[in-house]
C-alpha cells in the first residue's frame, strides 16, 4: 500500500511539473538573446539565438515605459508592451511587460492572452476590472470576476480567460501589467470577431449572436482600433 501511495505521490508531481511548464519553457543555458531576422532559415519555438559572443548589455535594455501612451483614439487607452519583438534578451526567459495608459473613462477591451496570465497594479488613478470564466456547468453562465482598483492594487487575470480594465475615474490612469510568456498574444475580441480580413461569413454571426443580419453588417462595417503598441 506504501508503494502505492509514492508512486502516486510521483505521479502527481510529475503531472503538476508538466502543467507548470506548459506555457514557456524554461531555459537551457543563462539567456537566448533573440535574433529578429524574418528571413532565417531556422525556425523554432521562439526565436533563435544571437550568438553568445556578439551579445551586449544592451540587448537586455527597452527604454520608454516612462512616456505615457497616444490616448487620443476611440478607445481612449494605450498598452505600450515589451516583449521578445522588442527586447530580444527576453528570448526563453519566459516573461514580459506593459505599460496601460488610460484617459478618463478610457477601456482596455475585453481581450484574452492566449500564452499568458497577467497580474495587473495601479499606480495612478481608478480602474474597474474583471475577467470571465471559461466553461459554465449545464444551464448556468460564465461567472464574471470584477474589482475596482486604487494605487498599489494588484489583480490577477488567469491565462487565456477574458478580461478587461475600464477607467472609471475623472483622471488619467496608468497600470503596469506583468505577463508570464515572452510573447504572450492578445486577441481582443471584437476586433477579432467583426474586424477580421477577410470577414467572418454573416451568416455565421447572425446564427452565434441571435441578431439581424444588417445589426453583424454594421459591425463588420465598422474601424476597429488595436490599441496596442508592440
Amino acid at each position: 500500500m506504501a508503494l502505492r501511495f509514492l508512486i502516486l505521490a510521483f505521479a502527481i508531481l510529475a503531472m503538476a511539473s508538466s502543467v507548470a511548464h506548459a506555457s514557456d519553457p524554461s531555459q537551457l543555458q543563462d539567456f537566448c538573446v533573440a535574433i529578429n531576422d524574418s528571413k532565417a532559415a531556422v525556425f523554432v519555438n521562439g526565436k533563435i539565438c544571437k550568438n553568445p559572443m556578439e551579445v551586449n548589455a544592451d540587448d537586455f535594455l527597452f527604454q520608454g515605459l516612462n512616456k505615457p501612451g497616444n490616448l487620443s483614439n476611440p478607445l481612449g487607452s494605450a498598452v505600450t508592451a515589451v516583449n521578445v519583438n522588442n527586447l530580444e534578451g527576453l528570448n526563453t526567459l519566459g516573461i514580459s511587460l506593459a505599460r496601460i495608459d488610460f484617459a478618463p473613462y478610457g477601456l482596455n477591451p475585453p481581450h484574452t492572452h492566449p500564452r499568458a496570465t497577467e497580474v495587473l497594479t495601479v499606480l495612478e488613478g481608478t480602474l474597474y476590472v474583471g475577467f470571465v470564466l471559461s466553461n459554465p456547468a449545464p444551464g448556468m453562465k460564465n461567472k464574471l470576476f470584477t474589482k475596482t482598483l486604487y494605487p498599489g492594487d494588484v489583480f490577477v487575470f488567469p491565462e487565456g480567460l477574458i478580461h478587461f480594465q475600464f477607467n472609471i475615474g475623472h483622471s488619467n490612469a496608468i497600470a503596469f501589467a506583468g505577463l508570464s510568456s515572452q510573447n504572450p498574444g492578445v486577441i481582443t475580441i471584437a476586433n477579432a470577431v467583426f474586424g477580421s480580413d477577410p470577414p467572418i461569413n454573416p451568416d455565421v454571426l447572425t446564427k452565434a449572436f441571435q441578431v439581424e443580419n444588417k445589426v453583424i453588417e454594421y459591425l463588420q462595417s465598422q474601424f476597429w482600433y488595436n490599441n496596442n503598441n508592440n
